[in-house]
């Protein structure tokens, strides 16, 4: 009995620290790029998600340097920040929150001349989402977003 009660004891020991042991990285659009497994590191070994106080120019993300729509965090904890080139011509609209199941969670009409928006991601669940930029000419565009 006080083996198996020991066998148990350091199974729990072992397995209480399973959370810090699998490390991921993710690129720009959110991908998983590498997964690490790390046995035995302490829990102050894994990066924390930066918290900001005010966004910066170099803090957004880009599909391509050329893409017109730059997007902070990605994965997001509690709020998503757009910023878009706007012109003349091509202005957006809207920008609609939809979850992997193409269900409309978030509707957002955008008064001409802005480009930039915060949408709040506190009140979703974690998982994968879309964000799609509605334009004046009928053209979209979609962004992935994890939410942790």
């Amino acid at each position: 009995m006080r083996r198996l009660f020991l066998v148990f004891f350091l199974f729990y020991c072992l397995c209480s620290e399973a959370q810090h042991q699998i490390t991921f990285q993710y690129d720009s659009s959110g991908n998983q790029t590498n997964r690490t497994y790390c046995f035995g590191c302490s829990s102050k070994s894994v990066k924390e998600i930066k918290e900001i106080e005010a966004v910066q120019e170099d803090d957004f993300e880009k599909f391509y340097p050329e893409d017109q729509i730059s997007y902070y965090p990605n994965p997001v904890k509690e709020e998503l920040y757009l910023k878009w080139t706007a012109s003349d011509e091509l202005n957006v609209n809207s920008i609609g929150v939809y979850s992997i199941t193409s269900a409309v969670l978030d509707y957002y009409p955008i008064k001409s001349g802005l480009n930039n928006q915060n949408l709040p991601f506190q009140s979703y669940s974690v998982g994968v989402y879309f964000v799609v930029l509605n334009y004046n000419n009928g053209e979209q565009k979609s962004i992935k977003i994890i939410k942790r």
